[in-house]
């Protein structure tokens, strides 16, 4: 069994490995998945599995404790480990660190869904939120969306905001700092939001023409971070139909009060992927407004897992 760390795992992948492998992973048929997310106030823990079909199993169990970051000393907000087990004997193959997977996962996810939506010349992203996620989702971005020269940033807290350009500096691109939400969302052909909210924070009456709405944060039935005006503006899409439209309050609530039906979602990744690979193009009108929202799921963990056990064999050429 191999013992994968946060720092090997951050050592071993890119964004090129990470979003070929999701996107691989959903040219075969849907895994099975199945979720445990317990609560605590604001603290969470959630345990996902998934299981291919002829495939490998895996299991993730991560904690989420939003308050962590303040501590001192600081610890990370999710924390947690990965068991990918071997789909031919059932052995351990690996264990891997969780939250080194849920970085490269979900920031992958969401660029996967942008290179399949939004438009291929798009030049400002608005990063809403300031947290762990934050990074990696502007680099993901920027990893499919290279035309983008301008990040703009937008943060209930400055201090925070001005932390995260700090980090990007690196990106070459020119960074801003929003005096709010809403002007950051104004701004933005491709909007990425990763926060905690729990009330609609996104109003789609702000959506520019030809915007790309990646929502990230809403990972439980009682959070959500677009307006019902997102959803009337913009065509809708998710990763997975089985962990969204039933599982995440971005979706349950405005299905339970009649602003979507389940038949409003046009397709998920297990939909795109094939169809992009036959030249088929999900975006119609270089004006139209796509919201894609990112759900995670174990399926997801158990590609990148996969993605990261194979680099560590190819290392140590076993």
């Amino acid at each position: 069994m191999i013992v994968i760390d946060a720092d090997t795992v951050h050592e071993l992948m890119d964004w090129t490995l990470a979003i070929e492998a999701l996107r691989a992973g959903h040219r075969g048929g849907r895994p099975a998945i199945d979720d445990l997310l317990m609560k605590n106030t604001d603290r969470a823990f959630l345990i996902r599995a998934s299981w291919v079909p002829g495939g490998a199993v895996g299991l993730k169990a991560v904690t989420v404790f939003p308050q962590n970051p303040g501590r001192q000393p600081p610890l990370p907000a999710v924390q947690g480990q990965f068991l990918l087990f071997d789909g031919e004997s059932g052995a351990v193959s690996a264990v891997i660190d969780g939250a080194a997977i849920t970085a490269w996962k979900t920031a992958g996810d969401s660029a996967l869904g942008a290179d399949l939506l939004a438009r291929p010349d798009v030049d400002c992203l608005a990063m809403i939120g300031a947290g762990a996620m934050s990074e990696p989702l502007v680099r993901a971005h920027l990893s499919v969306r290279p035309s983008i020269g301008r990040i703009v940033l937008g943060n209930r807290t400055r201090a925070r905001a001005e932390g995260l350009a700090g980090r990007l500096a690196d990106t070459g691109r020119r960074i801003e700092l929003a005096d709010d939400i809403d002007s950051a969302v104004a701004e933005g052909d491709v909007i990425s939001v990763a926060t905690m909210a729990r009330e609609p924070i996104i109003r789609g009456a702000l959506l520019r023409p030809g915007a790309h709405v990646d929502l990230v944060g809403a990972y439980t039935p009682d959070m959500r971070e677009a307006d019902d005006d997102v959803f009337a503006r913009g065509r809708l899409f998710v990763d997975a139909r089985e962990t969204t439209l039933h599982e995440i309050g971005e979706l349950m609530i405005p299905l339970a009060a009649g602003a979507i039906r389940e038949s409003d979602v046009q397709g998920d990744l297990f939909d795109l992927v094939p169809a992009a690979d036959a030249g088929s193009r999900a975006r119609g009108a270089a004006d139209e407004i796509t919201v894609y929202k990112n759900g995670g799921g174990a399926h997801l963990d158990l590609m990148t897992a996969g993605a990261i056990h194979h680099a560590w064999l190819q290392r140590h050429r076993l």
